[in-house]
């Protein structure tokens, strides 16, 4: 079994009304769909990097919305979405529909115009649905891993993830320690609070995913 991230943009005919005003400017650069739920109507958790305003704007332009329900986050605002439909184009829902692959959330839509996601299934299968896939839009694989039952480690956001980058890098992790926060710093071209803050919030992640993983097993 295997774990695939895809990445893909789609033709303006194909893109969902809430990515095109990410796309169009509407204060937010990420969106991620985190849950959705098997029920008759389309009832979806979104993720979005801005602030409520903005999550609002941006939610605004799907036509099939019924309500929404706005929370703040630490980083974003987080929307659970109600509608009679999921707006998807009808190419790419019979693309999924027949495909034996299943999909991992989240689905991220970014400001790029790119959709990443990942899917899950046997080596023929996600073969079979990449070629169909590619046919709808420009389509890279961006990373291949085999499939583990077991929950996947904490996830860390972008920044973070380039911090523990720039740390290994800097030998920061050595024993006895060769780099400094001053050198993540300099890598990540910020001041070194921010370094810090971004070093410890990645750490403790990591750790929090790994504690979760052994006690699932």
């Amino acid at each position: 079994m295997k774990r695939i991230r895809f990445s893909i943009a789609y033709p303006d005919r194909l893109v969902h009304p809430l990515h095109r005003r990410i796309i169009d400017g509407a204060g937010i650069t990420r969106a991620e769909l985190l849950l959705w739920s098997p029920t008759a109507d389309a009832t979806t958790l979104v993720w979005c990097d801005g602030g409520r305003d903005a999550t609002a704007t941006a939610v605004e332009g799907i036509d099939s919305l019924l309500g929404s329900h706005l929370v703040d986050g630490a980083d974003g605002t987080y929307a659970f979405l109600r509608q009679d439909e999921y707006e998807f184009a009808a190419a790419l829902l019979e693309t999924i529909a027949d495909a034996r692959v299943l999909f991992q959330p989240p689905v991220v839509f970014l400001d790029t115009g790119r959709v990443r996601f990942e899917a899950v299934g046997d080596g023929s299968a996600l073969s079979a649905f990449h070629d169909r896939l590619a046919e709808l839009g420009e389509l890279t694989i961006e990373r291949v891993h085999e499939f583990e039952r077991a929950d996947p480690p904490a996830r860390l956001t972008d920044r973070q993830r380039a911090a523990l980058d720039a740390a290994v890098s800097a030998g920061y992790y050595e024993v006895p320690r060769e780099g400094t926060i001053a050198d993540i710093a300099a890598v990540l071209d910020c001041s070194t609070s921010t370094a810090g803050e971004l070093v410890r919030k990645a750490e403790a992640s990591v750790i929090r995913g790994y504690v979760e993983t052994a006690d699932a097993r």
